[in-house]
């Protein structure tokens, strides 16, 4: 897939605004600092799409963005900082869980994992909650670029066994040297194409 056009959408603070119409949609989630706007923005090849923030877990929204005016990508809000209070915490949970419930064309959700890291409790969590509802997901170990390419593998199948998955469920990234890139859009295409976009 090559991507030839990106445009932000629409930004969702409130669960009644949530989009709802026929064009499928990818939905990127993960841990605050997980480097989620960086992959975005290396997917579609624009430094500033989406949004990056200088303090982990600000963002409490739901991003929107138009590729190729066929799909959309949904950045999810980072989970994990509760800097913000408990009461916005529950708020921006509250409004994940009625979008990941209640989009009709979400296809795929991204779930990002730093390479470095064992996954945390909260992102067993979200695998849990995916797998409840059988919401088809792909696990996109992030930050590759940051250990050696030859303990790329190992660390993938790290990730897998961990969370109990199968080790072809976790997809290496990098947005620095977009290691992985061609992979993830490979995915995204055969979702898209299986949909007739």
């Amino acid at each position: 897939m090559k991507i030839t056009s990106a445009k932000f959408l629409t930004s969702v603070i409130d669960e009644k605004n949530i989009l709802k119409d026929e064009m499928v949609e990818i939905a990127f989630v993960g841990r605050s600092n997980v480097g989620k706007s960086s992959l975005i923005n290396a997917l579609v090849g624009q430094k500033n799409l989406a949004k990056t923030s200088s303090t982990p877990g600000l963002t409490k929204m739901i991003n929107y963005f138009l590729i190729n005016n066929q799909f959309k990508i949904v950045d999810l809000p980072g989970y994990g900082y509760a800097k913000s209070g408990k009461f916005h915490i529950a708020n921006w949970a509250g409004l994940m869980e009625k979008y990941l419930l209640n989009s009709p064309n979400l296809k795929t959700v991204f779930v990002l994992i730093d390479c470095r890291h064992q996954p945390s409790e909260l992102d067993a969590m979200m695998l849990d909650f995916l797998n409840n509802y059988q919401i088809p997901y792909i696990v996109i170990a992030t930050k590759v670029d940051k250990i050696a390419k030859s303990k790329i593998p190992q660390a993938c199948s790290s990730i897998a066994k961990f969370l109990g998955i199968r080790k072809e469920l976790v997809l290496p990234f990098s947005s620095e040297n977009l290691f992985g890139k061609e992979s993830i859009l490979e995915y995204i295409e055969n979702l898209t194409f299986q949909n007739h976009l």
